[in-house]
């Protein structure tokens, strides 16, 4: 195959030879979803026809292997493919006419997908595509169906039909926009039979399908066509004046990093709190070359106003997006706020209007009308979804309508799909029962909670609690390696998602690691500012650090002692909460804040003064808080006995101080964890349980209290000491 330019061929034969047909299937499948120049994430479906032995007859039987509904062609397995017997998927089509003419055509395509289910190829439970018809019924062995930008952006164009025939030299063929299903793989069969030569059809505003009878040449086929595609668009645009004539040309400027992080920063959550009326959004921000590039631009506000048109883009974007027409150098943020303001609301309208006028009698209730793109010129652009991943991918598939229009306005004039085409297949009653389908949200899932002191011990362990369930942790230390460290372990275990979006802090999973130092406002703020930037907001702060000053041998706690335990333990709560505040009020959700007090602060004893009375204080801030910050946030407290285990404030010389204090025998050279273990079960057994008090034990009831379990249960102080007496309240 010839060089190529606009996509990249990964095909080598040396490690297909390996394979059987359906691995070359899941192969070919990988490629092609991995660039993503030549399909989005989740998009596209490719298909096999191999000769399989059926497991009641023994008999070789043709069988269709198809990418099933769901999944991402890059990260695809076998167990991503459905199989079904080709021949009773043609079989299908006299099913499919009967009921067709009886008027009931719109059933009938619904009908057909439950249909899949009895042509089923030795019990496979992948559930089928919509997109199976295209595959069975056209003749080639090997099927690619994709949605690569090039490809979409002449889909998309007003005179499509006469681009692609000019383009492809009849090489490709055209159909008008259907739905996808059983009408379009009808549509698409015909084609194939009056023009046996051609091996790729262009799907009006949709994409393209291309086949062939060699999986190798169906995959060169497939780039082939993109290449020239985007070589003609690319040809087009450069002749036009390129980047700098794009869109009608540059109208507003972008702003610098710096003074974008600022905006962005002082406008984030309380945006959240707008979008998040109905269900709380995580966000993404994408500031680049090329989103900012069209978000600056003359034509920007025509273009965000079609809409996308791509079915894969809007069923993510929704019909359109937010544009704000702000002039980031004449007008400052409470001008921008305003704006988003009015603009939200007209959004919010707009979008009922949409529904009212193209809803059918069985139609799904209307959805959440806030959009899901924001784009706003010098700043770029913000995705919004239920977690950071699907806010990523929200953002990928923006930038995809981005590329679309800029080849489509290059090459002819985009238009969108019909808004009652768009309405059908977002309020498609298959579509909703695979929401339906969907298992639970877990129970802390859209929330974004900091835990300060997350670099070790109770609070990497809650950090840990959380994220179990559905929670996006920012882990916070003022050592920012050991916070990082945490996030990694995170997002190591539950990836960071799929798609690709956004640069810097944006460009994170469901955890993330910060530097903090909570006796710092300024760097409370900073750290503040990066979670806005990195999900546009926060529901609640878990503060977990803490220190422990022994004092020196003559029983003193110095003075910079005293004062560093009180800055640390009482003081920086203070900070975190009142900053936090400041963010909280913004985004107008309720939230949670816990601190860590300790049982200590209700038992006098020698050796620990500048500590206990600085639990004491904190026990009472928690009161005060949750005065001072009602009705919006809940305040709470988590009070341990002693966490030995796991806890940065028991380095191994402290274990060794406290073993020599309680006259526990030890050696020097006695491996700390077995010291560990010998002062853990020496503070058990003072209390009721006599079991050691681990971070875990702690972790379980910090997430009680930023869930909604104790909704209720604000300016109170949980102990977890394991029936320490002495802490027993008078």
């Amino acid at each position: 195959m010839s060089s190529l330019k606009y996509v990249s061929n990964l095909w080598n034969d040396a490690e297909v030879a390996k394979l059987d047909p359906v691995g070359r299937l899941v192969y070919r499948s990988n490629k092609l979803g991995a660039d993503q120049r030549i399909t989005n994430t989740g998009g596209g479906n490719t298909s096999s026809k191999t000769t399989e032995k059926d497991p009641l007859s023994g008999k070789g039987v043709p069988v269709l292997w198809v990418k099933g509904s769901g999944g991402d062609l890059r990260t695809s397995t076998r167990e991503n493919f459905s199989s079904l017997y080709q021949d009773k998927l043609i079989e299908l089509q006299a099913v499919y006419a009967a009921r067709a003419d009886k008027g009931l055509k719109s059933q009938a395509e619904d009908d057909m997908v439950a249909m899949y289910n009895h042509t089923t190829f030795n019990l496979n439970p992948r559930a089928s595509s919509i997109d199976t018809p295209l595959h069975s019924f056209l003749p080639g062995k090997h099927v690619d169906h994709m949605h690569p930008n090039a490809i979409i952006s002449i889909a998309a164009s007003k005179n499509c039909e006469a681009l692609t025939q000019k383009i492809f030299a009849g090489k490709m063929a055209y159909v008008k926009w259907m739905r996808p299903g059983f009408e379009l793989g009808l549509a698409m069969q015909e084609i194939a039979r009056k023009e046996p030569s051609t091996k790729a059809i262009m799907m009006g505003q949709h994409g393209f399908i291309s086949w062939a009878d060699d999986d190798k040449a169906c995959y060169e086929l497939t780039l082939s066509m993109i290449e020239q595609a985007a070589a003609y668009i690319d040809s087009q645009y450069q002749a036009k004046g390129g980047d700098a004539k794009a869109f009608g040309g540059a109208k507003y400027q972008t702003l610098d990093a710096a003074k974008r992080d600022e905006v962005l920063a002082k406008i984030l959550p309380w945006l959240r709190g707008q979008v998040s009326q109905e269900k709380r959004f995580i966000g993404t921000v994408q500031d680049d070359e090329k989103i900012l590039r069209f978000v600056n631009s003359s034509d920007a506000p025509r273009l965000a106003e079609l809409g996308t048109s791509c079915p894969d883009h809007f069923l993510r974007t929704k019909i359109k997006p937010l544009y704000i027409d702000w002039n980031p150098q004449a007008e400052d943020v409470a001008v921008l706020k305003t704006k988003l303001q009015t603009g939200l609301a007209n959004y919010r309208k707009d979008y009922a209007k949409y529904y009212n006028a193209c809803k059918r009698a069985n139609s799904p209730a209307m959805r959440d009308s806030n959009p899901t793109v924001v784009l706003i010129p010098g700043v770029g652009m913000i995705a919004w979804g239920k977690d950071k991943s699907e806010s990523r991918v929200t953002a990928e598939f923006y930038n995809c309508a981005v590329e679309v229009m800029r080849g489509a306005e290059a090459i002819d004039q985009y238009i969108a799909l019909p808004q009652q085409e768009a309405f059908d297949i977002e309020y498609w009653l298959l579509e909703e029962a695979k929401l339906k389908r969907m298992p639970a949200e877990k129970e802390l899932a859209r929330q974004v909670i900091i835990v300060v002191g997350a670099g070790s011990g109770i609070g990497k362990e809650t950090a840990h609690r959380l994220v179990k369930e559905g929670a996006h942790i920012v882990c916070v230390d003022k050592n920012v390696e050991a916070a990082q460290a945490t996030a990694k372990e995170i997002t190591d275990k539950y990836g960071i998602g799929i798609g690709v979006a956004g640069t810097g802090l944006s460009n994170c999973g469901p955890a993330i690691g910060l530097a903090g130092d909570i006796m710092d406002r300024h760097s409370i703020r900073r750290m503040l500012d990066e979670v806005a930037l990195a999900y546009g907001g926060f529901d609640s702060i878990c503060v977990t650090a803490g220190i422990f000053v022994s004092p020196d041998t003559s029983g003193h706690i110095p003075d910079d002692k005293w004062a560093l335990t009180f800055a640390l333990n009482v003081t920086g709560s203070y900070l975190v909460a009142d900053e936090a505040f400041k963010t909280w009020k913004e985004q107008g959700l309720r939230g949670n804040m816990v601190l860590t007090t300790s049982a200590n602060a209700v038992v006098a004893k020698k050796g620990s003064v500048a500590y206990d009375t600085s639990k004491a204080a904190a026990n009472h801030l928690v009161r005060e808080l949750a005065m001072e910050l009602s009705p919006l946030i809940r305040v709470n407290g988590v009070a341990p006995a002693t966490v030995v285990q796991g806890s940065a404030m028991f380095p191994r010389d402290r274990v060794i101080a406290s073993l020599a204090k309680y006259n526990i025998p030890y050696t020097d050279d006695e491996a700390s964890e077995s010291l560990t273990t010998k002062l853990s079960q020496f503070y058990a057994e003072r209390t009721l349980t006599k079991n050691p008090i681990t971070p875990a034990d702690q972790a379980e009831a910090y997430f009680l209290l930023v869930s909604n379990r104790l909704n209720k249960t604000t300016g109170q102080v949980i102990t977890v000491d394991g029936g320490l007496h002495e802490a027993f309240l008078r």
